[in-house]
């Protein structure tokens, strides 16, 4: 059977959110020779109530089938953002009819909230002693209300294994798009992406979409440098070098750099080489060593290292699973 995602539709959401997971899971197809084709997930949505009407934050209502029973038959809940949430973001304290609802949801269920989505979780106490990210511009208000969670309000989405947080909006799509990686590999993730038209991976975090004084007119960008990059991915490349591309001394490209991507030049590399690691052991039958140097990282032990940190298991476990994952559905 798919694996069945349930989004629980709460009075004064967003449309757009509330679409966000019907489209990227809708969009997962196996790709392998035993299930090419195959829909991989069962998107579904409930409210809180009887079935009936939810009002949106548009100038028009949705009519929602099912109610807080189908959380139930859930194995991953998602919770979009709601303008109408009361005291939940105002108190921090679950209404009558959300912790009923919250109740129904199985031990083990895999949950998700988009943007101020959070707000539930927090107030129900799963985020305690957690990471977590929402909003940037709700982060503050969000960390006094749960002083026992991580907030982290850098990031655009926060992986805590059973329990996932994006930030505002779009970063939905973010996050979806790393469940289905997570789930069944880069090929669908990007297959996903490409009939979507989003890209599979954003670099940076929420810190380039805060807001900041507008940049002098006519100052340089750090896009030819990147393209330059990922073009040489299996190369030395060093900051000078990186800098010259875009024409401007190193301390400038390393500022520019920061506020465009929201991360060091060497952090946004590593995050390539990562992720062309990724495809080539999901996708190739290249060894652990020439992995490493069609990546960039030279030797299987720095391959393994920064696999490891990014993704927690080792090359041959990520190949592996994924492998088994294709083979075997």
């Amino acid at each position: 059977m798919p694996h069945r995602v349930v989004v629980l539709a709460l009075d004064g959401i967003l449309p757009f959110e509330l679409g966000i997971p019907q489209r990227i899971f809708g969009s997962a197809r196996g790709q392998g020779p035993l299930d090419e084709g195959r829909a991989l997930y069962e998107t579904v949505t409930c409210s809180v109530r009887a079935p009936g009407p939810v009002r949106t934050d548009a100038d028009f209502s949705i009519l929602v089938e099912r109610g807080p029973e189908a959380l139930a038959t859930a194995d991953t809940v998602v919770i979009p953002t709601s303008y109408e949430l009361g005291p939940v973001q105002e108190e921090g304290r679950l209404t009558g009819e959300l912790t009923s609802a919250m109740a129904r949801i199985r031990p083990g269920t895999r949950l998700v909230a988009i943007c101020t989505g959070a707000y539930v979780l927090g107030a129900a106490g799963l985020l305690d002693g957690r990471p977590a990210t929402t909003h940037w511009s709700s982060a503050d208000h969000f960390q006094r209300l749960f002083p026992k969670v991580l907030v982290d309000p850098d990031v655009l989405f926060v992986d805590d294994g059973d329990v996932l947080t994006s930030a505002g909006v779009a970063a939905g799509i973010d996050l979806c798009l790393h469940l289905v990686r997570r789930d069944h590999g880069t090929a669908v993730a990007n297959a996903v992406a490409r009939s979507t038209v989003v890209p599979p991976h954003r670099d940076g975090g929420q810190a380039q979409y805060i807001r900041r004084p507008v940049p002098e007119r006519g100052s340089a960008a750090t896009t030819a440098a990147r393209a330059w990059a990922l073009g040489r991915l299996e190369q030395p490349i060093l900051l000078r070098d990186l800098a010259r591309q875009g024409s401007m001394s190193v301390r400038t490209f390393t500022r520019r750099f920061r506020d465009e991507v929201g991360v060091s030049p060497g952090q946004w590399i590593t995050q390539q080489r990562v992720e062309r690691a990724r495809q080539l052991l999901e996708c190739s039958d290249l060894s652990v060593d020439q992995v490493a140097r069609e990546a960039g990282f030279g030797t299987a032990t720095s391959l393994r290292q920064h696999v490891q940190a990014a993704l927690g298991v080792s090359p041959t476990v990520y190949r592996r699973t994924f492998r088994a994952t294709t083979a075997g559905r």
